[in-house]
């Protein structure tokens, strides 16, 4: 499975933007995660195509949302309210089975990852 992410780019705090990962066939965990410079990469967001469930990291909660767009067979993530904090470079990455819960989160669970895209927010 190949994962292109992209829709990164610079924007003032409070602005948002909207990443897209496309990937190359249909997977049925779709995970987005970041990374900023100096920090480990953490869990931003994840889909998981049966059922449609959306899970958030609190960080980000009530300010992104992942979705899904099947005509374009892509997984989100549009960002609202944007932080300096939240400046990190953003990767997808996925699962070609539903992973469970509790390791939705865990980078681990998705064996297939995207370059990344930056994402830059001033202050």
């Amino acid at each position: 499975v190949q994962l292109q992410a992209s829709g990164g780019g610079l924007v003032q705090a409070g602005g948002s933007l909207r990443l897209s990962c496309a990937a190359s066939r249909r997977t049925f965990t779709t995970g987005w995660f970041r990374q900023a410079p100096g920090k480990e990469r953490e869990f931003v967001a994840a889909f998981r195509w049966s059922g449609g469930n959306t899970y958030y990291a609190d960080s980000v909660k009530g300010r992104v949302t992942i979705s899904r767009d099947n005509a374009k067979n892509t997984v989100d993530l549009q960002m609202n309210s944007l932080k300096p904090e939240d400046t990190a470079v953003y990767f997808c990455a996925a699962n070609p089975n539903t992973v469970v819960l509790s390791a939705i989160s865990d980078f681990n669970s998705y064996a297939y990852w995207g370059h990344g895209t930056q994402v830059t927010v001033s202050s």
